[in-house]
């Protein structure tokens, strides 16, 4: 019965049959086979039909919170078995909000050159993909801000988030933000929570960004502000070391601005042996 769940938890995740089905590794025909032996075990139809997938019955949602826990329990376990034989190992989801990318490998790296039988997908999100993610287990652990964290979360402090102003030329000197927003500004889109940060703070500041190039990627605004006609205010782990475009300079931005980003984990029972092993890591790099 795990496998046909862990089927109906695809179907759901990537709405479409034969997509799930190579997400899966099976055929289409044998996912949807498996579908239908499970609505006849469960005695109730999940999945709306039509030509296509067309969602799911209210009684495939309710089924659907059953099958993503019992299918994380199921590898829970398997990978707790699997780590009495040959040490840690299993496959860690990782949410990361783009602007921690830079700083994530400090301790994903380590934690799988200690042990080499752990897998890692590290998935680019918004913060509120992450928490999305993390309440329907389609990821183990994410790294977010921590302000204004739902209570339903736990977190782990990873690093604190400062703020600079990108942009070509040879001036290191501190700016005010008030300063900053006379740039022509390349910005991260409004949905992303590090761009609210920012209108925030030139809020603050009595002034209002006024970002006439958006993006919701970093390597973006980067290449912007590297043609020399744009700037960018972005955390100081992606405006500092190998980020940095040749030729520009990352400013420190006054008065400064400090935002703790951390190791979200969900309020659960169990963890893996994987997620533990990279809980301690977090804890030795802090």
């Amino acid at each position: 019965m795990i496998d046909k769940l862990e089927m109906f938890v695809a179907l759901a995740r990537e709405g479409h049959f034969g997509r799930a089905a190579l997400a899966h590794g099976v055929t289409q025909p044998t996912l949807s086979s498996a579908i239908r032996a499970l609505e006849d075990q469960l005695g109730v139809q999940l999945v709306i039909r039509s030509a296509r997938y067309q969602g799911l019955t209210p009684e495939g949602l309710r089924t659907l919170d059953w099958a993503r826990r019992i299918t994380r329990d199921a590898r829970l376990l398997r990978e707790e078995m699997r780590g009495t034989r040959r040490g840690v190992a299993g496959h860690l989801r990782l949410g990361v909000i783009p602007t921690a990318l830079a700083r994530v490998a400090t301790i994903t790296a380590p934690l799988m050159a200690a042990h080499p039988e752990v897998r890692m997908t590290i998935r680019s999100a918004s913060s509120k993909e992450i928490i999305e993610g993390l309440e329907t287990f389609e990821l183990d652990a994410g790294v977010s801000y921590i302000d204004g964290l739902p209570a339903r979360l736990s977190h782990i402090p990873f690093f604190d988030e400062h703020y600079r102003l990108v942009e070509r030329g040879q001036d290191t000197a501190p700016l005010p933000w008030v300063e900053a927003a006379t740039r022509p500004l390349c910005l991260l889109t409004p949905e992303m929570q590090n761009r609210r940060i920012i209108d925030h703070h030139l809020s603050e500041a009595g002034v209002q960004a006024e970002a006439r190039l958006s993006s919701n990627s970093t390597i973006a605004l980067l290449a912007h502000v590297a043609s020399g006609n744009w700037a960018a205010i972005l955390p100081e782990a992606l405006a500092e070391g190998l980020m940095l475009p040749e030729g520009c300079t990352a400013r420190p931005l006054t008065p400064e601005a400090v935002h703790p980003v951390g190791l979200l984990l969900p309020a659960r029972d169990l963890i893996s042996p994987a997620l533990a092993a990279l809980i301690a890591q977090v804890g030795r790099s802090v």
